[in-house]
This record gives C-alpha cells, sequence and structure tokens, in this order.
C-alpha cells in the first residue's frame, strides 16, 4: 500500500484568496526595484498576475509526490519614551561579544550579554543574571500551554529589548510532535522581563541579522496545496498530472505568507503579505518564498507590523553587512523521489569514509542507486512498468541580494547563480562594490569535485572574475575573507591551506599553497599576519585523529607557513561547525573552544599570540546527576569574558572562572 505525505491547506487559508490580494501591511509603499535587465527581480503587477505566475512555474516543478526533490513534504504602541535607560558605560566591564562574520552585524545566537547582564533561554524561559551579584535577577516563560521546548532559543539583543527566536523543532507537545512552531517573541528586560508581542509567520525561520537596532528576519514557505490522495493503483504519471491540476487551482492564499501579530493584551492581528510587495527572479520554481522581516528594536512592532516583503525563491544561508543582505540557495542533495511501500528501497546511501571528520560541518555526497532492487517474492511478480532514468539537476547556488542601508522593509537588488555549493555563510564576503563567493562543484557521477572563488558585482550579481581548480578532488572545508586576501582550506587526505590574491576582482589569484595533515573547519583572524584555525588532525591517509588548533603565519601570502599546532588526540569541539563556539579575545590572546574528549567535556582555555598556541587548562561544569542516578557532565557551548573572568555557558547552567587562574566563582543553574 502505497502512502504519500502531503502538504495540507486549512479553510481559513482559502478564504484569504481576496482578503490576501488587498490586505495592508501598514500603509508602507513597496520597496523600489532596479533595473538589471536580464537578472533582475521583477515584482508582480497584480494579484492576478502574482497567482498566474506562480501556479504555473509550481506547475511545472510539483513532482507525483508534491513540492521538493529531497523529501514529499512538502497594534502596539511605540513605547520607547517608556524605555528605562542603560547603565552607563562607565559602569560596564570590558566584554565579549558573539563572535560574528562582519563587525557591526550581529547574529542570533543562544546567549548575549552587553557587560552588566547575561540573558539565555533554556527550556522555553529566558533568565537575566546579573554580572556583578553573578544571580538571577529576572525570569520569564516562554513556552506555551502543553508545550515543552526541548531546544535553546536564539537571542538578539538592543538596549532593553531582546528578541526570542524560536525555530522549527523547538518546541514538543507532551502528546504529540507538530512540525514546528516558528515564533518570534520581543521582550522587555527593564525590570521583571515581560512579552510586549509575539510573531507567529507561516513558514519556518531560516536566520537573521542586527544592524543598530534593526532586525531583518528570513523565512522560508512553501505553498500551501492540498493534494489528492493517491488510490491504488494510481500510476505515477496520473498522480503527477493530478498535482499540476491541484496547483492550478490553488488561490493566491495558498502562496501568500501570514503573519500573525499578539500584542502584550492579547489582542490578535493577522495579515498577509500583499500581492505587489511579492517579486520573483527571472528564473524561479514557484515551489518556495523568501520573506524578509523588519523589526527595530528600538520601536517594537508597530502598526505596520514586520512591514514583510516576499521573494519566490528558495535560500537556507543568511550573509549579511551594513548595507546588504544575502540569501543564498544551495543545490539540495539529490535523491530519487519513491513513494513508501512495501518493497525494498532502491536509494542507498552508505556511511562515509574514514577519511570525513567525525561530524561533518556539510554532508557528504550521497550513493545514489538508480537500479530497482530485485523482489524477494517467491512468486514472479508482474512486470513492472519501466521508470524513467531522473536527471540530475546540475549543482547551481542562486543568491539574492536585499539593499539595508536604509530604514523600513529592504530594497531587492538582484539575483545571480554560480556552479556548486556553499559551505556556509563565510563562503560569502562584500568589498568595496563585490561578492566573493566559495564554491565546490561535484562531478555527476560524484566521483571528482574541484573548489572555485567566484568574483560577481553586488550591483548585478553578474560575474567579474574567478579562480578555480582549488583542492582537484577535494572539497572547501574553511574559508575566510579579510580584506583583499582570501583562505581557503580543502581536504581529502591532506589539508592545502590557499592564499588568495583579490585585489583585481576581474583577476583574482592563487599566490601560496600549504600542505599539512588534517583541516581547519574555522579560520579565524588573529594578531596581524596571524590566522588561526580550528579543526582536526589526521593521519596520511585522511583518518581524523583529533581537535587541532594552528596558528598560520600568513604575512607572506606567497609562502604560508604554520607556527604552532596544539593537539587533542581523540577529541572533537563545536567550533569546528559553529563559529559562535569559538572565543578570542585580542587583548590578551584568551581563546576558549568547547572540548568533547572520550572520559570528559568541557572548555579548553589557550593562549594564542605571535609565536605560538599554548594550553592554559580546562574549565568543566559540575557532574549532573540524572533520576536513574546516571550521571554526566555537561558540554560547554559558549564562553564569554566578562571584566576579568571567563563565563561558559552549557545547557545546565552558567559557570564564572577567573581569567588568570582559572579557579572557579560562581556555579548559575539555568534548568
Amino acid at each position: 500500500m502505497k502512502t504519500l505525505i502531503r502538504t495540507a491547506v486549512t479553510a481559513a487559508a482559502l478564504a484569504t484568496v481576496t482578503a490576501a490580494c488587498t490586505s495592508s501591511t501598514g500603509g508602507t509603499a513597496p520597496p523600489p526595484k532596479t533595473n538589471l535587465g536580464a537578472v533582475r527581480l521583477v515584482a508582480y503587477d497584480s494579484c492576478d498576475d502574482l497567482l498566474s505566475g506562480l501556479r504555473e512555474h509550481a506547475a511545472q516543478n510539483v513532482t507525483a509526490y508534491g513540492f521538493g526533490n529531497i523529501m514529499p513534504f512538502a497594534a502596539i504602541e511605540d513605547s520607547r519614551s517608556a524605555l528605562p535607560q542603560a547603565k552607563s558605560m562607565v559602569d560596564t566591564p570590558e566584554h565579549s561579544t558573539t563572535n560574528v562574520h562582519e563587525a557591526g552585524v550581529d547574529e542570533p545566537d543562544l546567549v548575549k550579554t552587553d557587560g552588566n547582564r547575561v540573558i539565555t533561554v533554556t527550556d522555553g524561559t529566558l533568565r537575566i543574571i546579573d554580572t556583578a551579584t553573578r544571580k538571577i535577577t529576572g525570569s520569564l516563560k516562554l513556552s506555551e500551554g502543553d508545550q515543552r521546548v526541548v531546544a535553546p532559543a536564539d537571542l538578539l539583543v538592543s538596549g532593553d529589548r531582546a528578541l526570542v527566536l524560536f525555530r522549527d523543532g523547538d518546541i514538543m507537545f507532551k502528546s504529540s510532535v507538530p512540525r514546528g512552531d516558528t515564533r518570534y517573541v520581543v521582550v522587555d528586560l527593564a525590570g521583571q522581563p515581560k512579552v510586549l508581542s509575539t510573531i507567529k509567520p507561516r513558514g519556518t525561520y531560516v536566520d537573521a541579522r542586527m544592524v543598530g537596532s534593526t532586525v531583518r528576519l528570513i523565512t522560508r514557505s512553501q505553498p500551501d496545496i492540498m493534494f489528492p490522495q493517491p488510490m491504488d493503483n494510481f500510476s505515477e504519471t496520473e498522480q503527477l498530472k493530478a498535482n499540476q491540476a491541484a496547483v492550478r487551482q490553488a488561490p493566491a492564499g495558498a502562496w501568500l505568507p501570514e503573519i500573525e501579530i499578539t500584542d502584550a493584551s492579547g489582542t490578535v492581528r493577522k495579515d498577509a503579505v500583499k500581492c505587489e510587495r511579492v517579486s520573483h527572479p527571472a528564473d524561479y520554481t514557484g515551489t518556495s518564498l523568501l520573506t524578509v522581516h523588519t523589526i527595530d528594536l528600538a520601536q517594537g512592532v508597530t502598526a505596520a507590523g514586520t512591514d514583510p516583503i516576499s521573494l519566490a525563491a528558495d535560500g537556507d544561508i543568511v550573509y549579511g553587512t551594513g548595507t546588504s543582505l544575502y540569501v543564498a540557495s544551495n543545490p539540495r542533495w539529490w535523491l530519487p523521489i519513491r513513494p513508501i511501500d512495501d518493497t525494498p528501497s532502491s536509494v542507498t546511501t552508505p556511511s562515509s569514509g574514514t577519511a570525513a571528520p567525525a561530524e561533518e560541518p556539510t554532508p557528504t555526497d550521497p550513493t545514489v542507486s538508480l537500479e530497482p532492487s530485485p523482489s524477494t517474492t517467491v512468486s514472479a511478480p508482474p512486470e513492472p512498468s519501466p521508470r524513467p532514468t531522473p536527471t540530475i539537476p546540475p549543482e547551481e547556488t542562486e543568491i539574492h541580494r536585499f539593499d539595508i542601508a536604509s530604514p523600513g522593509p529592504p530594497a531587492y537588488v538582484a539575483s545571480g547563480k554560480v556552479p556548486g555549493r556553499l559551505l556556509n555563510q563565510y563562503s560569502l564576503s562584500e568589498y568595496e562594490g563585490h561578492l566573493r563567493v566559495a564554491t565546490t562543484l561535484n562531478s555527476q557521477d560524484g566521483r571528482s569535485s574541484s573548489s572555485t572563488v567566484h568574483v560577481l558585482r553586488t550591483d548585478t550579481l553578474a560575474k567579474a572574475g574567478e579562480v578555480g581548480g582549488l583542492g582537484e578532488g577535494e572539497r572547501i572545508y574553511s574559508v575566510r575573507f579579510i580584506g583583499p586576501v582570501g583562505y581557503c582550506v580543502t581536504f581529502k587526505q591532506v589539508d592545502p591551506l590557499y592564499t588568495l590574491d583579490l585585489r583585481d576582482p576581474a583577476a583574482p589569484k592563487v599566490t601560496g599553497e600549504l600542505k599539512i595533515t588534517g583541516y581547519s573547519a574555522y579560520l579565524h583572524p588573529g594578531a596581524e599576519g596571524r590566522l588561526i584555525g580550528i579543526g582536526q588532525e589526521a593521519s596520511e591517509e585522511g583518518r581524523t585523529l583529533g581537535t587541532q588548533v594552528s596558528l598560520f603565519d600568513v604575512s607572506d601570502p606567497a609562502s604560508p607557513r604554520r607556527l604552532s599546532q596544539l593537539f587533542q588526540k581523540d577529541s572533537g569541539s563545536g567550533a569546528e561547525w559553529d563559529p559562535h563556539a569559538f572565543l578570542y579575545w585580542p587583548k590578551t590572546g584568551l581563546s576558549v573552544i568547547p572540548l568533547t574528549q572520550q572520559t570528559e567535556s568541557g572548555a579548553l582555555v589557550l593562549k594564542i599570540d605571535d609565536a605560538g598556541v599554548t594550553k592554559l587548562g580546562m574549565i568543566k561544569h559540575p557532574t549532573q546527576r540524572q533520576e536513574n542516578e546516571y550521571t554526566y557532565q555537561p558540554g560547554i557551548e559558549r564562553s564569554m569574558v566578562i571584566g576579568n573572568a571567563i563565563w561558559t555557558v552549557s545547557y545546565e547552567g552558567i559557570q564564572v572562572n577567573d581569567a588568570t587562574t582559572l579557579a572557579e566563582q560562581a556555579w548559575i543553574p539555568t534548568r
């Protein structure tokens, strides 16, 4: 019996067709459009134009199993005057902040500090800790009803306002597991914390960036369309035609993202993105929409709501500067879609080889078998109808740029494509009117790969230049762009660290190469002429051996060399794949990374100076005992410098240690 997982549509969504075409998001004019020729982003002229375009493009891209090519899943008053004044900067101790990609562009993280307070959310409860008394001074439960939050939330903080970001998968009910709970909660931190507003968009949370007090939030949504339930002996061709018919009959409300805003009094206001505030690139599928919400934490949520604008595109990687916001969509790891039935699966994904790290920054390439598995029944089954050989789409990364230099909603600027896939946001970097993009391109058979740095013009995202041939047969493990210089690490058995001269956008070039065992999964600028690498040491055969911290001398781009290496056998660090977990305090060279070993977990404290990397010690959180008498040591996820102390954060609590002696000073449980 075949089973189809379907995208559901509610009666309310069907009823919003007319309202969605005429609804207002607060009277703000649509964002300006820039004439960019063939790559420009085009706004729909009307709801009829939007509906016609989305229906036809989505119908061309729907499959017999729904949308997607991996899984068939397819008013609050301005209260600025009431804000209490923040403490004087004179009273604020020196402190570190979230390790971010671009200075002045804050990124959501599970803990924030302004030096006077530490704010975190655990199990759905926001807590404020005073750094002077080292005590919890305020708490606020943010979970709803019988929900239990089992994962930490992301935070952004500006003054006495916090934005708590709950993403899909954070919420679990006692009785069932929903698809997700995307919520953005604005909290007043002055005195006892309180909720000012709750925003529930349709879609899943992708990421956010904050410049000043203005937050840009990106969500992603699929059309909310009911596909017909397949019947026995229903062929894929017939099911595809039925799904296409459902798409072509779907109302505009199936695509237009809805927003529900609840103010402090409990009053609920519902809205939807207007048709004329939805744009599309020249080439699009109609199967997903990106929506950018704007919230100024200094003002809270005003009559304009979140001032949303949408783009008929997909995206999963966000990179931002002070004036630009980029959303990129990696090619999906392609697998042929099959209905769920009683026959053996024809898709096999073997485990990765020993050359792969214990925890990959990106998935390993799956091996796809396109031949059906032989039948295991005793009697000969009927001859199956032949299946067409699936066409594997080329690996291309789509990139969309928004101008965020002005207040209010961002303006669409340009859209472009580059071959290959990104590793993460550090694969993108804007510099002097150009965007540098580092990608790895795999061959169609998955047996070879090569990496390239593309240079695009920021006004059109058209190609200005490129340098390729990096790491033949390997893939990118880390990238860092620092001004006109780029650093790229590829890996399979050895770690070539490439240095790149990007001063001439039309003619970027490789200037140096360093081959060492292992790899760096994260690169961080150190003192002048120095580069810090966090990753794994490996054998000559590429087998990973444990965490390594490297200090590179890159003062001569033609001859990079490793000055120092610290190796921790049989260990791993979350800083390899999550840069927010890395702390580097340039004033003293203090550095802290999470470390997990076979017998213990904690935070490795280092000193990194011009000469080398020195281990200072380990910070460990108190052993915890569960109800079944099982004991475990909490893994440390974040660390901060506040005054003369190191603050470390785990799921169980926050510990304070002296920054010089590492002596424990305080333990603050947060559960």
